[in-house]
């Protein structure tokens, strides 16, 4: 990543604080790739986020890092006193947006949200929700959506200036699914030596199309070789899942939150990303670098973000995705195709460098700089 010289003309260095939640594996590799490229240009960067955030090791990104504790009250007091004297604080996803405007209400700092995925809600919740989106939405100087239906989704809740923002995340240094040794073994392990296997990587969370993707694992059953599909990720419904699995002896291994998926998915033979909505999918983005045949759902930023590197499917609909993933097992031509396609659609999205220019563009914007 190119860098810019320090500040000049006895000026001290841009101070900004980037305020993230519990970390998503998305929104968290953003903000350590962030925070690599304004230090990297210059500024003073602070990050507060949840304990959990420190795996991404922000230190290592020569950033302070603030640990925030699950009390709202406590977290605000924390994000009020680091940004004392900030010359912008940077909130990322909605949690986080809350809390930084009410740490900065009575203060000029200019405050910038990016909302990286939207929250689905239902009941008495989804008028919660409303209510922080409209509260982060008007306390931001500017809001950045990750795609342009949260950009809309912004404007809506009352955002004085919502942009659509480039969110770039780490090439994979290395090919791994060049490497037959890499593939075998992890083929091994997971007992997918002899059969297809298949990867999806995410929340055990409502909303995330479990039940469809596991409706469509019933039909795989009927494949010779019958696939193995992992599933790898943790959440509150991981209980639930474990037992449709075992009650209905699917062919699917829960494996967790796992820190090697690069490894996963070069030893998977197809990709599968069932979600109900996603902006910029991280396992989309990832198996296209990897150049792994992608399934996924047409939905929210899913179309632009692939074009035509992918199959796509609507969503819940789990005979065409189970049919659309059998195609793919049966035809190594189509497979190649979208494997050269995927790295050139890759090749096409913003990069680091242009997502750390933009955002420092903003800064520069906002603080008078």
């Amino acid at each position: 990543m190119s860098s810019t010289p320090g500040p000049s003309h006895g000026r001290p260095p841009l101070h900004a604080v980037q305020v993230l939640g519990s970390g998503s594996a998305g929104s968290g590799a953003h903000v350590r790739s962030l925070a690599d490229g304004l230090v990297a240009r210059g500024l003073r960067v602070t990050v507060c986020g949840a304990v959990s955030a420190q795996r991404y090791g922000f230190a290592e990104a020569g950033t302070a890092f603030v640990p925030l504790m699950d009390s709202n009250a406590l977290s605000v007091a924390a994000i009020r006193s680091v940004s004392a004297g900030a010359d912008v604080v940077h909130a990322h996803g909605l949690r986080s947006g809350m809390l930084a405007a009410l740490a900065l209400r009575g203060r000029s700092t200019p405050l910038v949200v990016t909302w990286h995925a939207r929250v689905r809600a239902a009941g008495a919740r989804s008028h919660l929700v409303r209510l922080m989106e409209r509260q982060a939405a008007r306390a931001a100087s500017v809001v950045l959506g990750a795609s342009p239906d949260l950009v809309d989704r912004a404007r809506t809740r009352g955002a004085r200036d919502a942009r659509l923002a480039p969110v770039a995340l780490p090439a994979p240094p290395y090919a791994p699914e060049e490497d037959e040794h890499v593939r075998f073994k992890a083929r091994a392990e997971l007992g997918a030596v002899a059969r297809p296997m298949l990867v999806t990587v995410g929340r055990l969370e409502p909303g995330q199309g479990h039940g469809p993707l596991l409706d469509a694992a019933r039909i795989w059953r009927e494949l010779d070789p019958e696939p193995l599909l992992i599933m790898a990720g943790e959440g509150s419904e991981r209980p639930r899942i474990q037992r449709r699995i075992e009650d209905e002896q699917l062919p699917v291994m829960l494996v967790g939150r796992r820190d090697d998926v690069p490894e996963l998915l070069a030893a998977a033979d197809v990709a599968i990303v069932p979600s109900r909505w996603e902006a910029r999918s991280l396992l989309a983005q990832e198996a296209l670098y990897a150049g792994v045949p992608l399934v996924a759902t047409s939905v929210g930023g899913i179309p632009d973000l692939v074009g035509d590197a992918a199959e796509l499917v609507p969503y819940g609909d789990a005979a065409a995705l189970a049919a659309a993933v059998a195609r793919l097992l049966d035809d190594p031509f189509r497979c190649t195709q979208l494997s050269a396609e995927g790295r050139r659609q890759a090749a096409t999205w913003p990069t680091e460098d242009d997502t750390v220019a933009h955002v420092l563009s903003v800064y520069d914007e906002l603080a008078g700089r």
